[in-house]
């Protein structure tokens, strides 16, 4: 596909949105029976699902920490959710966003409460559209909670990007691909940064209003994620106690 002549137009993006309007998402908690939790994730034409299983037995065990629970994420995208089939299998790319992710969620949970266990967190991305490791994050971050894992808060992330010397929430696949900078971030409720990447430039005045509107799109998240799982499990109560 060849590049667009404009990214954005009288304040109006290709797609419809304002310059800090989010792309629609929906969010499903509990769609795999033999996780321990799981969330479906859609984030504009990302469509995500994470499964976490445990604590569990480490294996192998020299893997084991004496002292806290080892996290282990793995990101991957399937072979047909991109437009040219992907090689299946892990790639350089899969291993990077294996290893941010992780370190994005691991400040918030409680590791010292599962010495010598495993917490295992896989997020597979099944349709892709720019974006997908802030999808996947949001995602394991609701499944985590879902598994009854003792967490901090939630993780909520989103991208800031710029396109047509204009400071964009997150990007789109043309936004992403033609933009002029990139910058995934993810944070807690009240605004400590776990992720922060950037692939371009920003000046200093736009890299400080990109932080502002990645913590506006953040917090709309996590109002969402909170949602989601409030509404899970208030339904679940009315369940037993209607038996």
């Amino acid at each position: 596909m060849s590049k667009p002549e404009k990214l954005i137009e009288s304040g109006i993006r290709l797609d419809g949105r304002r310059p800090d309007e989010l792309r629609p998402i929906k969010i499903e908690i509990g769609v795999l029976n033999r996780a321990d939790g799981s969330c479906y994730f859609e984030f504009g034409g990302n469509k995500v699902i994470a499964a976490v299983y445990g604590p569990r037995e480490v294996h192998p065990r020299h893997q084991q920490k004496s002292n806290s629970a080892v996290v282990r994420y793995r990101y991957n995208m399937a072979s047909f959710s991109v437009e040219d089939r992907k090689r299946p299998g892990p790639d350089r790319r899969s291993i990077e966003v294996s290893k941010v992710s992780r370190e994005a969620l691991e400040p918030v949970i409680f590791q010292e409460y599962f010495p010598r266990s495993a917490i295992d967190i896989f997020v597979e991305v099944l349709q892709a559209d720019a974006g997908t490791r802030t999808a996947g994050i949001n995602a394991a971050s609701i499944a985590l909670a879902d598994a009854g894992i003792p967490m901090k808060s939630l993780i909520s992330a989103c991208a800031v990007g710029k396109i047509d010397d204009t400071l964009v929430l997150d990007l789109n696949k043309d936004e992403d691909n033609y933009g002029q900078a990139d910058m995934p971030i993810a944070m807690t409720p009240d605004g400590r940064i776990t992720l922060i990447q950037m692939d371009g430039n920003l000046k200093r005045d736009e890299f400080k209003e990109a932080l502002e509107m990645a913590k506006t799109g953040c917090m709309a998240i996590h109002e969402m994620q909170k949602a989601a799982l409030m509404d899970k499990y208030s339904a679940q109560i009315e369940g037993e106690n209607n038996e």
